[in-house]
């Protein structure tokens, strides 16, 4: 019992995470309204409860406190897409298009938090620092898994943009991979990404054009160009 006790978090760590979560609800709503140069630590001081100077002993400054909610973003997305990919058949195809489609849903009903984790959210602020660079990893790690299913062992892929890939993979611990796979899996991301950025942007909407058939499209095509 006395062990257990031990690994409960106590009163005080219970509050800080109280906290920490309120501040990051605030700072959510701004992002919502303002984009990232909203973002002001001692408006949302204000809005819950408490003064500047006490803020900081949560979150040490600005930036420290973008990059907890590129990080818990991250997982979120993560969590969507491993949901979407584990709950359908295990036909390939079939995941895929599950996978592209929360893809799309979470940016659509997540749009502030797409672009902190796919823009530079501020001038001089690090988005590719090392703690960010791995909690986008396991967000990959889905979409490499679903390629794999679709991929033949044995495709090719250049020597230059292959050893590039293997290098990235080596240093991220991915095993089971190959490059060609790890390469395709990054052009899917990036046509997804195009069209989740011009959609959220209003792109389509100032076209006329309904987008959902082209995410439809998209999964045809990548499949049907899997060698």
């Amino acid at each position: 019992m006395a062990a257990e006790n031990r690994t409960r978090p106590g009163p005080r760590d219970r509050f800080r995470a109280q906290v920490q979560q309120e501040v990051k609800t605030a700072a959510l709503r701004q992002l919502a309204e303002g984009g990232p140069e909203a973002l002001s630590l001692n408006a949302i001081a204000k809005q819950v409860g408490m003064t500047g100077p006490a803020l900081y002993r949560y979150f040490a400054n600005r930036d420290s406190l973008l990059t907890e909610l590129v990080i818990d973003a991250y997982g979120d997305l993560t969590s969507t897409l491993a949901r979407a990919a584990d709950g359908t058949p295990q036909d390939a195809v079939a995941r895929l298009t599950s996978v592209v489609r929360a893809y799309r849903d979470w940016a659509l009903a997540e749009p502030h938090r797409y672009r902190l984790l796919f823009r530079a959210p501020l001038q001089g602020y690090d988005a590719q620092s090392t703690s960010l660079v791995e909690a986008a990893q396991p967000a990959m790690t889905v979409v490499l898994d679903v390629v794999s299913a679709l991929a033949k062992p044995d495709t090719a892929v250049s020597q230059d943009s292959g050893a590039q890939f293997e290098e990235w993979m080596k240093r991220h611990g991915i095993e089971d991979v190959t490059a060609a796979v790890a390469s395709r899996a990054t052009i899917l991301w990036a046509r997804l990404h195009g069209l989740a950025s011009l959609e959220i942007e209003g792109n389509f909407a100032s076209m006329g054009i309904d987008p959902a058939p082209l995410y439809e499209a998209e999964v045809q095509d990548f499949a049907r160009r899997i060698p």
